[in-house]
């Protein structure tokens, strides 16, 4: 079953979860990916890009 996407926030947003994932990165501040909002997450993944 294909995923569809909510919007493409969601769908940027979870990309960029699983990146961070993949690089074993689970928290951010001590706060989970999935509670950070898009800019926070985008902030951590071209940091650590």
């Amino acid at each position: 079953m294909e995923h569809i996407p909510e919007s493409k926030f969601e769908d940027k947003r979870s990309i960029i979860i699983d990146h961070l994932v993949e690089q074993n990165v689970f928290k951010i501040d001590g706060r989970q990916l999935y509670e950070l909002s898009l800019y926070e997450l985008m902030k951590s993944y071209t940091e650590e890009v």
